[in-house]
């Protein structure tokens, strides 16, 4: 027996714990899924860090300028991630 039917027959077993066992579709779409919400959180805190400086710039142009921009970018990014969730969750919804 080769070293590859043996890591396929340990990788197949119920007995390995942590090892997900669905199939690639529920895998790939729970991948996307943890990566959705980490980009979510990511933009969500920038908001959150551009408006704090926002309101406390003192009134400098060039900081309130950046911060706008910051909030802009960060809506734009929610917006984009939120697009590629709908798109992935259509096709995989599909696939099944």
């Amino acid at each position: 027996m080769s070293i590859f039917t043996s890591l396929a027959a340990l990788l197949t077993s119920t007995d390995v714990p942590n090892v997900p066992n669905g199939s690639a579709n529920q895998v790939l779409a729970a991948g996307l899924n943890i990566a959705y919400f980490i980009a979510g959180i990511i933009a969500v805190v920038m908001i959150i860090i551009s408006g704090f400086t926002l309101v406390t710039n003192g009134g400098e142009p060039e900081a309130i300028k950046k911060a706008r921009n910051t909030i802009l970018y960060s809506v734009i990014g929610l917006v984009v991630i939120l697009s590629a969730f709908a798109v992935t969750w259509f096709f995989i919804g599909r696939i099944k």
